[in-house]
């Protein structure tokens, strides 16, 4: 990635594709679509009751590298006889598996994602898009090959939730006026729990989250959710970064616990972004909020709140998670054959991530040409 501009031209490749449905399943339009998920933790057993509570779909393949992941999923999700992988890229070899959905550690994804590409598979592949500049643009590279009658998908699910698809309208309406600035925070407790394990290589892959070089830290791994709304409702790249962040509570793992960044979006919108993992229980600012001439729109996954005047707002509330939305989206396209490719727009995403930890990491003003 060598300046904006480029990251801006690349988006133009992510586009929708319409071709026939059989085309794109290669199997009768109105049958399941066969699912092979790799990656059984936490968010990716999450993920699969979604598919398989879908009468249009099939769980046919598990992969994970650990008996106990493979096993509560299987059991937890009820799915009959799936057949095991211990080694993801046999999965993909599998010639009877539509599409697979990918779980697993972040700094896995930029390798699974273009290995699932080449396999010519239908992709859901969970957020971040990678954890460093290289990552990123290895899915970069590998969702512009891709097969355009493919869906390729991302974990980013506000760009499907009812109530984010409402506020983005009424901003494009000019329903707010003028967008003068924005803000957006993820503010709440720590999502994760260090275990013990004897093994010191099988103890950092479990506990993936606390390793900057796994996960990435915590603004790529989660914060990339707020970020990719904001390239999306700002219609860009922001041109520059600057903020601070350190650890006061969550000492013993590599990744910070709390930090504030200010970027810099073109025609001079200023945007302030806060987020920690210190919080205690009880109290939560999850969300974004975008300011006009004329009104205001907080989104979150929860509601969407349009602020018109003095005591006059309206509040659509979102009927259920989000990620059922997502999924349910990527499991239409696949059978409609309205396909769609968002892996540059996605990698586009996490990588105004990464511009604001290298901000926080070398405590000055960052921008794209500082990343290389």
């Amino acid at each position: 990635m060598n300046t904006r501009r480029d990251f801006v031209r690349s988006t133009a490749s992510a586009g929708w594709m319409i071709v026939a449905p059989q085309a794109v399943r290669g199997s009768q339009a109105n049958s399941a679509v066969t699912f092979g998920v790799i990656g059984t933790g936490g968010r990716g057993t999450y993920d699969t009751g979604i598919v398989v509570k879908d009468t249009r779909a099939r769980v046919t393949a598990l992969c994970d590298l650990f008996d106990d992941r493979l096993d509560q999923a299987a059991t937890r999700l009820k799915i009959e006889k799936p057949t095991i992988y211990k080694d993801y890229q046999k999965l993909l070899g599998d010639p009877s598996i539509d599409a697979v959905l990918i779980a697993t550690p972040p700094f896995l994804h930029p390798e699974q994602f273009e290995a699932a590409v080449d396999a010519r598979k239908h992709i859901y592949c969970e957020k971040p898009m990678g954890v460093d500049v290289q990552g990123c643009r290895r899915v970069m590279a590998a969702a512009r090959r891709a097969d355009p009658r493919k869906d390729i998908a991302v974990g980013f699910q506000q760009r499907y939730g009812p109530v984010y698809l409402e506020a983005y309208k009424r901003l494009q309406d000019g329903q707010i006026g003028e967008l003068a600035t924005a803000r957006a925070s993820w503010i709440s407790n720590d999502p994760f729990t260090r275990r013990p394990y004897d093994d010191p290589k099988i103890e950092k892959l479990r506990n993936w989250f606390c390793y900057r070089d796994y996960s990435g830290d915590f603004i790529v791994e989660q914060d990339c959710h707020n970020l990719d709304v904001l390239h999306w409702f700002l219609g860009g790249l922001p041109l520059r970064a600057v903020g601070w962040g350190g650890r006061k509570v969550r000492t013993s793992m590599e990744i910070l616990d709390h930090l504030s960044l200010t970027f810099e979006f073109p025609n001079n919108i200023l945007v302030n972004f806060e987020a920690n993992q210190l919080t205690p229980r009880g109290y939560s600012s999850v969300g974004e909020m975008f300011t006009g001439t004329k009104g205001t729109l907080a989104t979150s996954r929860v509601q969407m709140v349009h602020y018109k005047g003095v005591n006059d707002s309206e509040t659509i509330k979102s009927p259920r998670d989000i990620t059922i939305d997502a999924i349910e989206d990527f499991i239409s396209r696949i059978l409609s054959g309205k396909v769609e490719n968002v892996g540059v727009r996605s990698a586009e995403s996490t990588m105004i991530a990464i511009l604001g930890r290298t901000a926080i990491y070398s405590g000055k003003e960052t921008s794209w040409k500082e990343l290389g």
